[in-house]
Order: C-alpha cells, then structure tokens, then sequence
C-alpha cells in the first residue's frame, strides 16, 4: 500500500515500485489523500480549469485512472472518499487553513479513515513520505501523519471494531533521495530543495529500469501538471534512467538482508515471513 497527497505524485516518486510489484503478482493498492484541487495547470490547452478548483479536482480524478492503469493492476482508495479531504495548497498559503482542507483536517476522522483502509487490504509493505513531506507542502506531511498515527489504532483490537479486524502493518517505509542526488544537482548549478539522506542511511534501493517506460506513461496521463516530452528542466530530468530507481528508509518493522557497500535491501518484502 502507498499513501500520497495528490494524483501524479504516486507515479512522481514510486511510479516504478508500483508497476514491478503489479507485474510481480502482488496486490497493490494506493490511498489518495486529495484531488489536487490548488495544482497549478501547466498546459494552456487546459487552461479552462486555471482558478477552478472543484472542476481540476475532477479533472485530476479522471487523470489518476488512467495513470494506474499504465502502472499495472492497481487498487485504488480516496482517503475518506472522493474529494472529502481537499488540496492544501503550497506551505504559508490561505488553502492551508481553509475549510476541507487536508492539512487543517480533524486528525480523529483522518485516523479512522485511514484504520479502515489498513483493516480492509491488511498490507504487508506500505510506503509514504517522510514527516518533512520530502519537501514541505502541507498535505505531504499530513499524509505522513495520516499513515504513522493510524498504524497502531489498526493494530489495536479494542480501536472502533466496526472498522474490521485489527491489523499490525509488518513494515512501513519513507519515501527517500539520497545525499548523491542533491550532490550531482548542485554540481550542474541547480538549485535542489527536496530534503535528502546520507547514503548509507538509505534502507532500500529498487532498481526500476525495466518499469521506466511506465513510470513515464502514467505521467503522461497528467497533462495537467507534468510536461513529459520537451526539454524543460524536468523533463529532461524524468528522461534519464535513475529516475526508475527509487529510494526508501525503513522506519518500521525488520530490515531484511541486503546487498553492496550499504547492505541496501532490494526487494521491500524481504525478512517478511
């Protein structure tokens, strides 16, 4: 299971995790925090949802079904159901506070929600953000929250019963770049904001070469938000063949055996029996 804020994010940052898991047999599944509501539209060809949040909200819902769809066979939850907790908007803005929104949602019904969701699909695996939100935004780090304060109430059989039987998530990790990236950005003169990690702090490292193609697929079905095919900034960036690997810590459960200097797991579900 993964926990993300807003459609695109989910193939953005573990596009290629998803799409190797789908073809390996494993279920997986996807909870959605919001609708991106506050994202800004990049393309003019859809400019008509520039200032609309309820109709890019919409938009956004039909983009993600058909990004899935490139990552493979992929269960899909809204936190709480479609559009009932909405974007936040960036850090230090009015969509903040405003009501509905994720990040000024009552934490109570956040965590049930959530309950309710881990009870149902019983993850062995399940991957959010880090508790910056890897950079920041506001409903970044409410998803993080959302997941970490949710897994012992659903571990927890006297925790709302009406919710299904309980459920202890055997291991839960946090999305990551590594200290090398920021390294080589800052070396080309780019400004690099997301937060990193040492290295050797990593936990996992799963080489997506293979899901590549998907991973730039699904975020085709963004044109919303994600410019695939020119030669911008981030493009260019998405093109290359790292941005498959992606990198995670484990911040719960039994780390399995690895492998290279870092003693790095390759494989999520190692150690689980």
């Amino acid at each position: 299971m993964l926990v993300h804020a807003h459609p695109d994010d989910e193939s953005t940052g573990t596009g290629a995790t998803m799409a190797r898991y789908s073809a390996q047999g494993a279920i997986v599944s996807l909870v959605t925090c919001t609708s991106g509501e506050l994202g800004e539209v990049v393309s003019d060809e859809l400019a008509h949802l520039r200032g609309d949040p309820d109709a890019l909200g919409e938009h956004r819902r039909g983009e993600i079904r058909e990004a899935l769809a490139e990552l493979g066979d992929i269960r899909h939850h809204w936190l709480g159901g479609p559009g009932r907790f909405r974007d936040s908007g960036m850090a230090d803005t009015d969509g903040n506070t405003a009501e509905g929104s994720f990040a000024a949602a009552d934490p109570a019904e956040v965590t049930r929600a959530m309950v309710e969701l881990l009870r149902a699909d019983r993850p062995h695996v399940v991957i959010t953000y880090d508790d910056f939100g890897g950079y920041g935004h506001p409903d970044h780090i409410a998803a993080n929250g959302a997941l970490m304060n949710a897994l012992d109430p659903a571990a927890d059989p006297d925790y709302a019963p009406e919710l299904g039987e309980a459920w202890e998530v055997p291991k839960v990790y946090w999305t990551a770049l590594p200290d090398s990236i920021r390294e080589r950005a800052e070396a080309a003169g780019i400004d690099f904001e997301p937060r990193t990690v040492p290295d050797e702090q990593l936990t996992a490292v799963l080489e997506g070469g293979e899901f590549h193609e998907n991973k730039l697929n699904a975020l085709r079905r963004y044109p919303s938000q994600v410019v695939v095919d020119d030669d911008g900034f981030f493009a260019t960036i998405i093109r290359q063949p790292e941005f498959a690997n992606e990198h995670y810590v484990l911040v719960r459960g039994e780390r399995g055996p690895g492998e290279g200097p870092h003693g790095w797991e390759t494989d999520l579900f190692t150690g689980i029996d």
